[in-house]
Formats: structure tokens, sequence, C-alpha cells
């Protein structure tokens, strides 16, 4: 089933000092935690150099719950002190979308 239009997309990109294990693990946590999370609406996540995650929203208010969720502020803090040399956040309104599949 695909979203309602408009909705929000959540992107971070980041730059993490290191691979390590212990930050894998808490990404695979986040994205495990904000999956039962009331607005949560979809996960899509790719990292090579630069790791680029996004998460899908129903509202703005769904967000900002989510960025307060225990769990993820101390994510949040682990991220800053431990594992990211940079990342960014973009809050997107989503109005439109259309993709392509070969198969």
């Amino acid at each position: 089933m695909e979203p309602k239009k408009p909705y929000y997309a959540v992107i971070f990109t980041s730059i993490t000092k290191e691979d390590n294990k212990e930050y894998s693990e808490m990404a695979h946590q986040m994205e495990s935690l904000a999956k039962k999370r009331t607005g949560f609406l979809g996960f899509e996540s790719a990292r090579d150099q630069m790791g680029i995650s996004v998460s899908y929203w129903d509202s703005l208010e769904a967000i900002a719950d989510w960025k307060a969720q225990t769990d993820h502020l101390f994510a949040q803090k682990k991220g800053r002190e431990e594992w990211y040399k940079w990342y960014k956040v973009r809050i997107c309104l989503v109005e439109r979308e259309y993709e392509f599949g070969n198969g």
C-alpha cells in the first residue's frame, strides 16, 4: 500500500568515523523501533562512503515524537560522541513520486 500524499521524508546523510559493529547494531535497533512508532510509513537506506537513510512519516508531529523517543535520544548522543564525522538531517514534504521497475 502506498502512503497517502502528501507525507514527510526525513533524509539523514552521514559519514562515520569508522565502520564498527556497535554502530550497525544500533542502526538496526533504531530501524526496528521506528517501525513500531505511530505515523511511521517506511524506511530506505544505503551505505558506501556516505550513508543515506530515509524514513517516511505521516506528520511533523510523528517525526518530533520519534526524535524525542528515549532510545533514539541515546543513539543520537552516541552518534555525535563516537560514530559520526559529519551528518545532516533534512525534513521534506513529499507531494509527488514516481518510480521505474524493469521486472
